[in-house]
């Protein structure tokens, strides 16, 4: 059999001993990587949660606030076209007036008489 010293065979046995701990070691990091795996999913859905909240919330104000300013819009255009009715009907009667005007005015100049109305 092959002889060996006795310093070698203690750093064979150091070598065996720290292999086998640094597996060890491992091994416990692994799990504690796989444990921090899990805290760091459940926070990034307990983040995503209120994202989804906070963008829900954030949707239904601006909703509202679309709806207000469609509404006053609307309004402000009905108001707008009664007015703008009103007065192209007091322009009509105003026009329809002096054309009657002017039509009974013509009657009487091609009958050679003064203007009366």
């Amino acid at each position: 059999m092959i002889k060996t010293n006795r310093w070698t065979n203690l750093l064979m046995v150091a070598g065996l001993a720290a292999g086998l701990s640094a597996g060890t070691v491992y091994a416990q990091d692994a799990g504690q990587d796989m444990k921090n795996a899990g805290h760091a999913t459940k926070d990034a859905a307990v983040d995503t949660g209120h994202a989804t909240k906070d963008a829900a919330k954030d949707t239904g104000h601006a909703t509202k606030k679309a709806y207000r300013k469609t509404e006053h819009g609307t309004t402000t255009a009905a108001h707008k076209t009664g007015e703008g009715a009103k007065t192209a009907g007091r322009d009509a009667k105003k026009t329809a007036k002096e054309a009657g005007r002017r039509t009974e005015n013509a009657g009487d100049a091609l009958a050679g008489k003064p203007e009366q109305h």
